[in-house]
């Protein structure tokens, strides 16, 4: 039933464990010390889809670097894989603690998300503001391993990352800003193992805001009815029964950047082999998110979640490719 679009639902206190509502049991629940678990759902820590779509991007872009580089691959790419890992682990938590102190408000009043460790009470907003200090802090030792363009880069990827909470209050579009914000690896990855920038990752990058418009619609639809009665943008809300062309035309538009960035990448240097290895990625990853696309129910929200999820496969598809193109 569709709830009174005049008053929100009644709040439900968080569970007696702590956990948010629509989580599934998972290691914090069985493992984690009980002291540390609010701050690890701050961090989204016990929902690991978020951090496989900030790291992936990073791993598109160090891939396809190393295939376009005659040199190959060097041993300082192991830990840029590594390091990528931890600081996208690191920047995910950092960025959903700053997303959460932002939107207490909002989160309160949505059924999904008023059991939340900040608006449940069960971290305090000093408690949260230190602990994302925290997770930027050892994120940004790792970042200073790695050359200078990269950790300029690194710095300037917070901007966006500031700006994105506050998107869904100005614009029907915050899926935009999301998509700025999460595939910035794309570009960090290249330069971390090339050291400048070049049209390849530059199109790899825009690739990727494509997909994230494409899985972060799916995602909003969750909360389509709960983000109209407070008033939250969204592209889920804007497209409603057009979701499916709109995704359509993300998924046609992620396809033909990702394609021309492998083309601009090997096309000159790399062998025919590597060359269509790679392009076999970007037809792969093109297919998953066509079979997302005849799957989505937006009416559905556990086929919209189960979905979104999917995109860590419909990512690693490429990222796989890509470094096999590499050592080709």
């Amino acid at each position: 039933m569709t709830p009174d679009a005049r008053t929100p639902e009644p709040e439900k206190p968080p569970a007696p464990d702590g956990r948010v509502a629509d989580s599934v049991v998972n290691w914090v629940d069985r493992l984690a010390p009980l002291s540390t678990r609010p701050y690890l759902r701050l961090s989204r820590a016990d929902r690991p889809a978020g951090t496989w779509l900030l790291l992936i991007p990073c791993w598109w872009g160090l891939g396809l670097a190393v295939a376009a580089d005659p040199n190959g691959a060097r041993w300082v790419d192991a830990w840029i894989v590594l390091a990528t890992a931890m600081g996208a682990f690191l920047m995910r938590g950092a960025g959903c603690t700053w997303n959460d102190i932002t939107d207490r408000d909002f989160d309160a009043r949505v059924a999904r998300t008023r059991s939340r460790p900040l608006p449940s009470g069960q971290v305090t907003m000093r408690q949260a503001a230190l602990w994302m200090g925290v997770q930027a802090l050892i994120a940004f030792a790792i970042l200073l391993t790695f050359n200078n363009a990269a950790i300029a880069l690194g710095i300037l990827a917070l901007l966006p990352v500031a700006i994105y909470p506050f998107a869904k209050r100005f614009t029907w579009w915050p899926q935009v800003f999301l998509g700025i914000a999460f595939n910035w690896g794309a570009l960090l990855g290249w330069v971390a193992h090339a050291g400048s920038l070049t049209w390849p990752p530059v199109l790899l990058y825009l690739a990727g805001i494509m997909w994230t418009l494409f899985y972060d619609t799916i995602y909003a639809h969750q909360d389509r009815e709960d983000d109209a009665l407070i008033g939250i943008k969204s592209t889920a809300r804007l497209f409603a029964g057009n979701t499916h062309r709109w995704l359509a035309g993300f998924l046609v538009a992620a396809e033909l950047l990702m394609g021309a960035a492998v083309i601009l990448a090997l096309a000159d240097g790399a062998s025919v082999v590597a060359l269509v290895v790679a392009l076999a990625g970007v037809w792969a990853f093109g297919w998953h998110l066509l079979w997302q696309l005849r799957q989505l129910d937006i009416d559905d929200s556990d086929n919209c979640l189960r979905l979104f999820r999917a995109n860590r496969d419909a990512g690693l598809i490429p990222a796989l490719f890509f470094a096999v193109a590499a050592i080709l």
